[in-house]
């Protein structure tokens, strides 16, 4: 497969995930090597509908549920880059060992890095974190199924 040109952009992104605003997080992909690892780029902003009620203090965070959602489709961008995967659904399937130790708030850069621990032409299995500089905000493993093209083929058998 040929590496994408980088970065990735956010309209590049969208057309490779079936994610669409507000609900697509990736803003940008700045490494890319495929079937090995990803990073991408969630910029947060004060307009992000998502974002929880403000505290006592008037702070605001994005909710870590939100995070690993980020840190999926990152790892979704790094699966259906692949020219063969083109015109599939990434299934999430589960997650485990997801530890949360940081909020991030708006005016935050987060950084997303997921590798590959398993992959198969139809299941694999991802780890990755989230974090803001030096301060890790999440960071879990996730399993996901890949599922037929629009077409109604499945593409390579396993």
């Amino acid at each position: 497969m040929d590496t994408p040109a980088l970065p990735l952009d956010y309209a590049t992104i969208a057309r490779i995930l079936p994610h669409r605003y507000p609900f697509l997080l990736v803003d940008r992909v700045t490494e890319f090597e495929p079937d090995t690892r990803i990073v991408g780029i969630k910029n947060v902003t004060a307009s992000e509908t998502y974002l929880s009620p403000p505290d006592a203090r008037g702070r605001q965070v994005l909710p870590p549920t939100i995070l690993t959602e980020a840190i999926a489709q990152v790892g979704g961008i790094l699966i259906l880059a692949k020219p063969e995967n083109t015109g599939r659904l990434v299934y999430f399937r589960g997650i485990e060992r997801v530890r949360f130790y940081d909020a991030a708030a708006p005016g935050d850069t987060i950084t997303i890095e997921v590798k590959v621990v398993r992959l198969r032409s139809r299941m694999g299995v991802l780890t990755g974190f989230a974090r803001v500089g030096d301060r890790m905000l999440v960071r879990g493993t996730m399993t996901f199924a890949l599922g037929p093209k629009a077409d109604g083929s499945e593409g390579a058998p396993e």
